[in-house]
């Protein structure tokens, strides 16, 4: 029970995030694309929106492919850790993250993403293990 709703969470808050890309914080999310990027910012912004709400409608609409959707989300939060490595090494502000410290610190969220996906998926466990 605790990882379905673990997993609605995740993929609602995730659709979310990436409506949020498409509309009212696509500047913001545009400031979080590395300098030495090769494509635009606004199409990575637009690319990842579009990701994140495939995604995380995925999470939540099919939970008969949890594992495999869980663990496709957390390859996408690896891929998009360079941003946020970017976002702290070129003191970019957005987000209210306005400090070194603030952009240092919200890096070791990323693992914790990572971890709620692979969980709440159960992407990690053998089928034959999941009780549901």
């Amino acid at each position: 029970m605790l990882r379905t709703v673990a997993r609605i969470v995740l993929g609602s808050l995730m659709a979310a995030v990436g409506i949020a890309h498409l509309t009212v914080l696509r500047e913001e999310f545009q400031a979080q694309v590395p300098d030495w990027f090769p494509v635009d910012d606004d199409r990575v912004v637009l690319g990842s929106g579009v990701a994140e709400v495939a995604l995380g409608s995925a999470f939540v609409l099919l939970p008969r492919h949890k594992r495999l959707v869980g663990g496709l989300l957390a390859a996408f939060y690896v891929a998009i850790f360079p941003g946020n490595l970017a976002q702290w090494i070129e003191q970019t502000d957005a987000f209210g993250l306005t400090s070194d410290r603030a952009r240092f610190l919200r890096l070791f969220f990323q693992p914790v993403l990572i971890a709620w996906a692979l969980w709440a998926g159960r992407t990690l466990q053998r089928p034959e293990d999941d009780e549901s």
